[in-house]
């Protein structure tokens, strides 16, 4: 059986003051949260101190982005091995912000998910599609083309142990969100598409998350749907009590 994932990405916010505040007052919210993992995902500035506030707590920490290899002249960058030495056990990759902002392609993001299970970090692939695409038609062939160029290389060993994050592009960020049955319908795709390209074991052991723009109001709708497993949180997840609440209000026990 999958274990839901909340997960929070706190992009580019928050001081350490702020992050101490935040840990102080969600920690004792979720302490018996036992039903879904929960994890958070600061900048890079704040691992290693979240590192040690997290320390007795059951809630993991996450590294936002890495490079794809080990250590060398790449200046701005972050390694996995690094992401370890902090603390962190999982990492987003492929963001829709990295990919329309920083113009990360398939091939860049392919070889940092290859170099996140290579040094033992569980991967959070985000894949989505633009509001254009979507009007087009295009939105199962985009996500099916992210994913397959995303994964290509990877032996199926291990690959159930993968986090996928459907996001669409244009609900990250903008208020707007899809449907409980829209978001139920890619993610659906998805693990259909996982199963005919790795097989059965490894389709029902990924975890898909919805991210765009959840919220409390709607995350029950999402954890409803069968084939989505957890959320990927943006904005709602800076506030400890809303993102306390969104955990609480998504158990789908």
């Amino acid at each position: 059986m999958r274990v839901a994932l909340i997960a929070g990405n706190w992009k580019m916010n928050k001081f350490l003051d702020e992050a101490r505040s935040f840990v102080r007052e969600v920690g004792p919210m979720l302490q018996d949260v036992t039903w879904a993992e929960v994890l958070l995902c600061p900048p890079f500035t704040l691992l290693y101190e979240m590192q040690g506030l997290l320390s007795g707590s059951d809630i993991k920490l996450g590294g936002q982005d890495l490079f794809w290899t080990d250590n060398g002249a790449y200046t701005g960058e972050i390694s996995a091995a690094m992401l370890r030495d902090a603390g962190c056990t999982y990492v987003i990759i492929g963001h829709s912000e990295r990919r329309q902002i920083i113009g990360e392609t398939d091939p860049v993001i392919n070889q940092k998910i290859l170099h996140a299970f290579f040094r033992g970090l569980t991967p959070i692939l985000c894949i989505g599609e633009t509001l254009e695409q979507r009007r087009a038609g295009e939105a199962e062939r985009v996500v099916g083309e992210q994913l397959q160029a995303a994964l290509q290389g990877q032996a199926p060993e291990g690959l159930e142990k993968l986090v996928i994050a459907y996001e669409p592009v244009w609900a990250i960020g903008t208020g707007a969100n899809a449907s409980g049955q829209d978001a139920q319908q890619m993610c659906s795709f998805i693990r259909r598409r996982m199963e005919q390209d790795w097989g059965s074991k490894v389709a029902q052991g990924v975890r898909i998350l919805y991210g765009g723009s959840v919220k409390a109001d709607n995350i029950e709708e999402f954890m409803q749907q069968e084939d989505i497993d957890g959320a990927l949180v943006g904005g709602a997840s800076l506030d400890p009590v809303v993102f306390a609440g969104i955990v609480r209000l998504g158990a789908n026990e």
